[in-house]
C-alpha cells in the first residue's frame, strides 16, 4: 500500500505506544488480554479487478461493473435498492438526545445519511463514515464515504489501526480514533464469513441473476431491432457435388446481405436470393428459449437477493403473501428494521464518547406499515388484568408515569 510520508513512522510510533501501554497496565495489576490475529488484507477487495482463475473460481466482484450493469442498467436491482434505502431513510427516528438525532436525520452531501448507508450496505457491504468535528472538538457533520474508495490499515495483529480514503493519485489517510480514544471513522459492514476485515454486499450474490436479467433484455431488443426474427444463414446448395462458391462471389453476397438485409432500418424486407442459395434459420425461437419464465424467474433472484418480496417489485406468477400489505409488513419485519438496527446501533456506539448512554431507535408506533401489529399489542395488553400500569407501559416502550 502506497501511504502518504511519514504514516509509516506514525504508525510505528503508535504501534510501540500501544505495547508500552499494555506493558504498564501489567505493571499496574492491571488485566492484559491479548487479541486474536486477524487476517491482513492491506488492499480493499472490493478495489480490484474481476479475475477469473479458472473453473468457477472467481476473483473479488469488480464493484464498479457491478454497479454499472445492476444498480444503473438493471431496473428491478436499483428499484429494490431504492424501496430498501429510502424506506429507512424516511424510518421515524428517536433519539434520546436531541442533537443526536438532528445529525442522524441531516444530509450527507445532499443526500441523507441513513439512505446513503443503507445503499452502500446493500450494493458493497460495507459503509465508512467520517465524523467532522468543529474547532470545539464537538461532531459538526456526519459524512459517509464512498466504500469502494476505502481500504483498511490494520497492525501487526491484524487489527484495523486506519482507514486510507483514496482519489485518483490522491490518498488521505484517517486514524480510526483519535488520541482521546474517540472514533474517527465509523466502519458499518455486513458479515462476511471468510473476510476479517471487509463486509459481503448483496450485489455479488445478485451477480448471475442480473446478468440473466439483462442479457435476455439486450436479446429481446435485439429482436425487436431485426423485426423479432432470428438470424441464420444461406447455404449454398448447387446440386453438384463440390461445387463452391468462389471467393469474389462470397464476398459480394455477404456484404450485400449486410448491406439490404441486416439493421433495423432493413427489418422485414423479403429477401431475394439466387439459384443455389436458401436461407436457414440457426437461432431458437423466444418461445424454445422460454424467455419471459427465465427473466421473470431471474428478477426474483434479484429481489430475494436484496430482501425485496417479488410481490412488492410488481412481478409476475408470485403469490407468496395473501396481498400486497402483508408483503409491505414482511419487508418491514424481515428486511428494513434488522437493517436499521444495525446501522443506528452502529451511529450509537461510534458517537459514544460524545453521546455517552445515547440510543437511537426506529419509532414502531409511527411505521404505518406495522399499524395493525402495533394495534395488536395495544389491545392484548391493554386485556392483561395481572398487569400494572407501570408493568404495561413499560410493555409498550412508554416511560412510566410520575410519581404524584
Amino acid at each position: 500500500m502506497n501511504a502518504p510520508p511519514g504514516f509509516s513512522d506514525h504508525f510505528s510510533e503508535r504501534h510501540d505506544m500501544s505495547f508500552l501501554q499494555s506493558l504498564a497496565s501489567a505493571f499496574k495489576g492491571e488485566a492484559v488480554t491479548p487479541r486474536a490475529p486477524l487476517g491482513r488484507s492491506f488492499i480493499s477487495p472490493w478495489a480490484e479487478a474481476f479475475d477469473w482463475r479458472g473453473g468457477d473460481a472467481r476473483g473479488p466482484l469488480n464493484y464498479p461493473l457491478a454497479i454499472r450493469e445492476a444498480y444503473l442498467k438493471n431496473p428491478v436491482a436499483q428499484r429494490a435498492v431504492r424501496l430498501v434505502a429510502e424506506s429507512i431513510g424516511g424510518a421515524p427516528v428517536a433519539a434520546s438526545d436531541p442533537v443526536l438525532g438532528k445529525l442522524v436525520s441531516a444530509t450527507s452531501a445532499g443526500q441523507g445519511l441513513l439512505e446513503t448507508l443503507a445503499s452502500q450496505l446493500l450494493l458493497h457491504g460495507n459503509g465508512y463514515v467520517q465524523v467532522l468535528r468543529d474547532a470545539e472538538g464537538e461532531v459538526a457533520e456526519l459524512y459517509a464515504l464512498r466504500p469502494d474508495r476505502v481500504s483498511i490499515v490494520p497492525d501487526a495483529g491484524g487489527w484495523p489501526t486506519a482507514f486510507q480514503y483514496k482519489v485518483g493519485e490522491r490518498a488521505m489517510v484517517l486514524d480510526a480514533v483519535d488520541e482521546w480514544g474517540r472514533a474517527n471513522v465509523i466502519h458499518i459492514r455486513a458479515f462476511h464469513p471468510s473476510d476479517d476485515h471487509y463486509g459481503a454486499g448483496c450485489l455479488e450474490a445478485a451477480d448471475e441473476a442480473v446478468a440473466i436479467h439483462n442479457s435476455a433484455a439486450r436479446w429481446n431488443r435485439a429482436l425487436l431491432d431485426n423485426a423479432a426474427r432470428p438470424s441464420g444463414a444461406l447455404v449454398y446448395d448447387p446440386g453438384d457435388p463440390g461445387a463452391a462458391l468462389s471467393a469474389e462471389q462470397f464476398e459480394r453476397i455477404k456484404a450485400e446481405l449486410a448491406a439490404a438485409y441486416s439493421g433495423q432500418v432493413n427489418a422485414g424486407r423479403p429477401m431475394l436470393l439466387e439459384g443455389g442459395l436458401k436461407w436457414q434459420n440457426m437461432s431458437l425461437t423466444p418461445a424454445d428459449m422460454d424467455f419471459a419464465t427465465l427473466k421473470a424467474a431471474a428478477a426474483r433472484d434479484i429481489a430475494l437477493a436484496f430482501g425485496v418480496p417479488p410481490m412488492l417489485m410488481g412481478l409476475p406468477g408470485d403469490n407468496t403473501y395473501a396481498n400486497y400489505r402483508e408483503a409491505n409488513r414482511a419487508l418491514w419485519r424481515l428486511t428494513l428494521l434488522p437493517l436499521a438496527g444495525k446501522i443506528l446501533s452502529a451511529l450509537t456506539q461510534g458517537l459514544d464518547a460524545w453521546f455517552p448512554d445515547a440510543t437511537l431507535t426506529v419509532d414502531l408506533d409511527r411505521v404505518t406499515a406495522l399499524a395493525e401489529d402495533r394495534q395488536q399489542l395495544w389491545s392484548q395488553v391493554s386485556a392483561a388484568d395481572f398487569l400494572s400500569n407501570d408493568e404495561k407501559r413499560q410493555m409498550l416502550g412508554i416511560a412510566a408515569e410520575a410519581a404524584r
